[in-house]
């Protein structure tokens, strides 16, 4: 299993937002990076993800399962774009902050404070771990 990270603006499009779409889950669309891309083609079923909120409140709020492979966006008709479909797991129930994350020397080379602004990201098992326990998940799912 791999784990992975996906940034979204709660306004646009909150963690709520993906539970209420329940197991079917829905496409995470609308990625125009390269890098953020190929992230998702490296994706595998099952395969789980931390749901950060950007922008507003800067921290982890859930996780999340890629419940389809990927597959052409249909937000565009551009066939260099592709997307895989997630589904809520669970909430964090104390969920790390940015400056938390930031602040843990363990997480000093995590992604998501190396490369802030991309939006679906790799978090190796130990980050996984390590941000788990931080919000309250221990043992890690």
């Amino acid at each position: 299993m791999n784990y992975w990270l996906f940034k979204s603006e709660p306004f646009k499009f909150s963690f709520d937002m993906l539970k209420e779409k329940g197991k079917a889950g829905t496409q995470w669309d609308g990625v125009r990076n390269y890098a953020a891309r190929n992230n998702m083609k490296a994706m595998q079923i099952g395969d789980l993800g931390f749901f950060y909120h950007s922008n507003e409140g800067l921290n982890i709020v859930g996780i999340a399962e890629v419940c389809a492979l990927a597959h052409h966006d249909t937000t565009t008709d551009d066939p260099r774009w592709e997307c895989v479909d997630i589904r809520a797991v669970r909430d964090v129930p104390t969920p790390p902050t940015l400056a938390d994350i930031k602040n843990n020397p363990k997480l000093s080379e995590m992604a998501l404070v190396r490369l802030g602004r991309l939006s679906v990201q790799p978090v190796t098992p130990e980050e996984w771990k390590e941000v788990c326990r931080m919000g309250g998940l221990n043992p890690a799912p």
